[in-house]
């Protein structure tokens, strides 16, 4: 059992509360412990938040990048502070309309 956090894009999308918890869903369901940044509250500037999420980031033993983290600012954050502290990254997969139809 692995502890995961999940990074993706937060602000600007009224539904991401909802889409963190389907990731943390979906981890738990594969014997994960998650840390979920959609659980802090609203309010604080980008600042704030920063250092918490880092030190989240901290206590666990991989990151998980939802497939838009590209289009945050923070995710990208994220992001580099996990290859820098040598945690492994994952990355959602979502297929796309395409392949659905194939």
């Amino acid at each position: 059992m692995s502890k995961v956090y999940i990074a993706g894009k937060i602000n600007g999308l009224k539904n991401y509360k909802e889409i963190f918890k389907e990731a943390e869903e979906k981890l738990k369901s594969q014997g994960h412990i998650c840390m979920n940044p959609a659980i802090l509250p609203e309010g604080f500037p980008y600042e704030a938040y920063m250092p918490i999420c880092t030190s989240m980031i901290d206590q666990c033993d991989a990151i998980y990048m939802l497939s838009n983290w590209e289009d945050s600012r923070g995710a990208r954050v994220e992001h580099e502070y996990a290859l820098v502290t040598n945690k492994p990254v994952h990355y959602e997969y979502v297929k796309s309309e395409v392949e659905s139809n194939e």
